[in-house]
């Protein structure tokens, strides 16, 4: 990632509304969300919820799908993914205890199903 995408999808969440969508649209992953029902959620006008998602787009952080009427948005995990590791590619210097703490709290709440067990027979 180049340092310009990164500031450019810092910028998108450095503001309070942006920055409440994109947590949005991840809690709704995968299905995503319609522009709609974000600016309902969010208490946003229509045309205002309009502006701040363009901008996420354009930052890259959000995708949107058009379904008949509707325009579906949903986070780009691997966008946002390649920001953090931007931030962090540099941490420790070569010293792992010094970002453990750091991967520790990143570690994600919900781990993967355990593949199950085949029965033997």
């Amino acid at each position: 990632m180049e340092s310009e995408q990164a500031i450019l999808a810092l910028a998108a969440l450095a503001q309070p509304t942006r920055l409440e969508v994109f947590r949005l649209l991840v809690k709704h992953e995968p299905d995503g969300l319609a522009a709609g029902d974000i600016a309902k959620a969010l208490a946003v006008p229509q045309n205002t919820m309009s502006s701040h998602l363009a901008i996420l787009s354009r930052a890259g952080l959000v995708t949107a799908q058009r379904f008949s009427r509707s325009i579906v948005y949903r986070a780009d995990l691997d966008a946002f993914r390649a920001v953090m590791l931007f931030m962090v590619r540099d941490c420790c210097d070569g010293r792992p205890e010094i970002c453990a703490p750091l991967v520790e709290d990143l570690t994600p709440c919900c781990s993967p199903k355990s593949k199950r067990r085949k029965a033997h027979v």
